[in-house]
């Protein structure tokens, strides 16, 4: 298997090297190896919707009405969650929230407190 990044427009996993570029074939993007590195460093860092970076236990609070998958429950915009852990994954946030329980939540769905 090959260590190339994925490409970052499109997410093809056939990009091939070509000197000081990458380069995916299947939608023609090209992006600098510099400009791939600097990526990586920055997936390293959970960010909320406002860029700001997350750390464990910080609070955030919830800025959008989101379901709870398998319950008929809601989690409400303006809850507070304290004391969350950042973990890998598509759910980056893993908490307990009162009156739900552990749950897993995007950061993308969330601000620093």
């Amino acid at each position: 298997m090959s260590d190339l990044p994925n490409c970052p427009q499109c997410g093809s996993q056939y990009t091939y090297d070509d000197g000081s570029f990458y380069v995916c074939p299947e939608c023609a993007h090209e992006w600098s190896k510099d400009a791939a590195a600097d990526a990586l460093e920055d997936d390293a860092v959970v960010k909320d919707a406002n860029g700001n970076a997350l750390q464990d236990g910080d609070t955030v609070t919830v800025i959008k009405d989101l379901k709870v998958k398998g319950s008929s429950s809601v989690v409400k915009v303006g809850t507070k969650v304290k004391n969350i852990r950042l973990v890998d994954g598509d759910h980056d946030i893993d908490c307990k929230i009162d009156g739900i329980g552990a749950m897993k939540l995007k950061s993308q769905f969330v601000k620093k407190a």
